[in-house]
Formats: structure tokens, sequence, C-alpha cells
């Protein structure tokens, strides 16, 4: 499934999860699912990340695009010393 695909499933799934009708067998099945799809979505993600191309102007204001490192956690600030 693509990344899109798994959010649409994981969209359906809580929807159902919503619903008053569910044995507790339905609900633990579809968390179940759930989290497959999570962790399918997340991993998709994590490597079109790792494919994101950064652009940088050159002091001449030319651009370049470089392949982007491994993307930095939300509490970190990559820095760059190579000018």
């Amino acid at each position: 499934m693509t990344f899109e695909e798994n959010l649409d499933r994981l969209e359906q799934i809580a929807t159902s999860l919503d619903r008053d009708d569910l044995s507790l067998e339905q609900a633990l099945t579809l968390f179940e699912e759930g989290i497959a799809k999570l962790k399918a979505a997340s991993a998709e993600l994590a490597k079109a990340e790792g494919r994101v191309a950064k652009l940088v102007e050159k002091a001449e204001g030319v651009f370049e695009i470089r392949e982007a490192r491994s993307a930095p956690a939300a509490t970190e600030v990559e820095t760059d010393d190579r000018g």
C-alpha cells in the first residue's frame, strides 16, 4: 500500500473505532490493523524524508540541489560548518 492508502485506511479505522456497536474483539482487531498501517506509513514517510533534496542558495545566488542527510530530531538543530 502507498502512504496515502495507509492514511486513508487509518482514517477509516478511526471512524470505525468511534462506533458504539463494535465488540471488544472487533475493536482490538481494528486497533491492531491500525498499528500496522501506522508503522507502514511511518516507514514510508521516513524513506521519503531521506530522499528530500535541500535547496541551498550559494553565495553567488545560484541554487544547488543536494540530497538531504538524515533529518534532525525535533529538538536538535542541524548546523553545517562547511562553507
